[in-house]
């Protein structure tokens, strides 16, 4: 048997609710990939049925706990690729196309992240001060809900020191991230210290939703279609210091709680549709958009008109804690 070429991977540990996610995410990349040589493995430490349409699926079974929690499991990825050439997606991320292109873009790269690098302020860490301590340049400075790997000694060397330094993660001042050490800075000084440096941002690879570009414009995993934007100012809603102002992604995270808000649950309807009940595409697509999409839409506009009265009557409320990432 030849030696597997290429592979998708996905985690869902220690809860449920993220196999319910990778359920998602793995009906979205068979959706749009259909080349038998490219495989989608599910590690995970739970049991549960798979779906009759997801048996293209491989189960990865590990023992429970064993990878640790929070974000420790993506610490031990040099050990879970399947495959040469792996791609690592969060289980609340969607696949909006074939990614072959993803693939490309990264090839030849031991590790690959989309970002940029950054020299100073503050991100899980006083950037200038974590330099210093570790005498590097700048730090590659990106979202952990993606991850390509190349198999071999070098992938193997950086992930043991990701995980050296995460048993001395408060000693050498690096700040947690809901209480556990966060992945990305480790991975970030990791890298820091070879002189990697991540994949240019693009806005064509990975388009976090809300949290980097907080106007979404078209929304559908079932054409591929995507636009968000990061409004020009005087906008309240710009965010500086982005690299780009738009977002038209391959792979889109609904990171944070977004996988409790409408956007993600109509697009999750609607493939779930397609794919497990067989649906045709335009009346999944209907019944998503005028269902959830039409509902949330609606709660949105309603909030728009009638936030600035509530803001002066009520204040701003706090971020919401779900079963994702109570972690």
């Amino acid at each position: 048997m030849s030696q597997l070429t290429r592979a998708v991977i996905t985690l869902a540990t220690t809860k449920p609710v993220f196999v319910e996610m990778a359920f998602a995410l793995a009906r979205s990349f068979f959706y749009w990939n259909r080349d038998p040589d490219l495989q989608f493995h599910l590690i995970t430490d739970l049991v549960f049925d798979l779906p009759p349409d997801l048996a293209a699926m491989k189960i990865v079974r590990v023992e429970p706990g064993r990878l640790g929690q929070g974000f420790s499991p993506k610490l031990h990825l040099d050990s879970l690729v399947p495959a040469d050439r792996t791609l690592f997606i969060d289980s609340d991320c969607l696949v909006f196309g074939p990614l072959d292109y993803v693939f490309q873009r990264f090839a030849g790269r031991t590790i690959g992240v989309v970002g940029r690098t950054i020299a100073t302020g503050l991100w899980f860490c006083d950037v200038e001060a974590t330099r210093k301590r570790f005498n590097v340049g700048p730090l590659p400075h990106f979202n952990g809900g993606l991850y390509y790997l190349e198999r071999g000694p070098e992938l193997t060397a950086l992930y043991e020191r990701a995980r050296e330094l995460e048993a001395q993660y408060d000693e050498v001042g690096l700040h947690r991230l809901r209480g556990r050490p966060n992945d990305e800075i480790l991975m970030s000084v990791c890298m820091a210290e070879r002189g990697w440096v991540p994949l240019d941002e693009d806005g064509t690879i990975l388009g976090n939703v809300d949290t980097i570009y907080p106007v979404l414009h078209q929304l559908d995993v079932l054409s591929g279609v995507l636009r968000m934007t990061n409004p020009p100012p005087p906008d309240p809603r710009h965010r500086p210091n982005l690299p780009v102002n738009e977002s038209r992604a391959r792979i889109v995270h609904f990171l944070d709680y977004g996988t409790d808000k409408w956007p993600y649950r109509a697009e999750e309807l609607k493939i779930r549709l397609v794919r497990k009940h067989g649906l045709p595409v335009p009346l999944a697509r209907l019944v998503g958009d005028a269902t959830i999409g039409l509902a949330g839409r609606s709660a949105d506009a309603f909030k728009d008109i009638f936030r600035p009265l509530y803001r002066t009557l009520v204040g701003t409320r706090g971020i919401k804690l779900t079963e994702k990432n109570k972690l």
